[in-house]
């Protein structure tokens, strides 16, 4: 049995949920998100709480469906009460960032500036030095600044590129200090 499936889902007087055409809504003050729904997978709602149940305890998979969508409910149910962000962080000599609208244009050292483009419901702020992503949908949040890691990743020496704020980047030591 599913540790994390048998959890309920504790509800806000602001948020709905509701199944329509095998999919479940959930809405809430910050917007509205949608998730397929597995055939195994049984959801039960009421004011209060969302329950998550599996046709069939025994088997493996199922089981392991019953997790996955007990978690992506509860996250559906955390974004459009609260919202998700991810903290990014640039370091480098010239590198910098400028949030315009929908885009963020970039210098990462490159010979030039690189145009990344944010999709609806996602939103980017920038402070100086720091890019928080934001936005209702996790997956969504994570992918995107995930992307923009990659765009320049921390290199060991200097410590040089996007790394998020919360990452340790492992330091090497260069080449005067093996010769020594």
């Amino acid at each position: 049995m599913s540790r994390v499936g048998k959890l309920p889902i504790k509800l806000n007087v602001n948020t709905q949920v509701k199944i329509e055409a095998g999919q479940i809504v959930v809405t809430g003050p910050k917007g509205e998100l949608k998730q397929a729904i597995h055939p195994h997978v049984m959801v039960n709602i009421t004011p209060e709480e969302v329950n998550v149940t599996i046709k069939d305890v025994s088997e493996k998979k199922q089981c392991a469906l019953w997790g996955l969508y007990r978690n992506l409910i509860n996250n559906m149910v955390i974004g459009v009460n609260e919202g998700f962000s991810k903290k990014l962080e640039i370091k480098g000599v010239g590198y910098k960032a400028l949030a315009t609208g929908n885009k963020l244009v970039m210098n990462l050292g490159y010979s030039h500036p690189i145009d990344f483009m944010l999709p609806a419901g996602i939103v980017a702020v920038v402070e100086g030095n720091f890019i928080t992503i934001s936005g209702i949908d996790k997956q969504l949040v994570g992918e995107k600044a995930a992307q923009l890691r990659r765009l320049r990743l921390p290199e060991p020496y200097k410590g040089k590129g996007v790394k998020y704020d919360t990452e340790v980047v492992r330091r090497k030591a260069g080449k005067t200090a093996a010769s020594k």
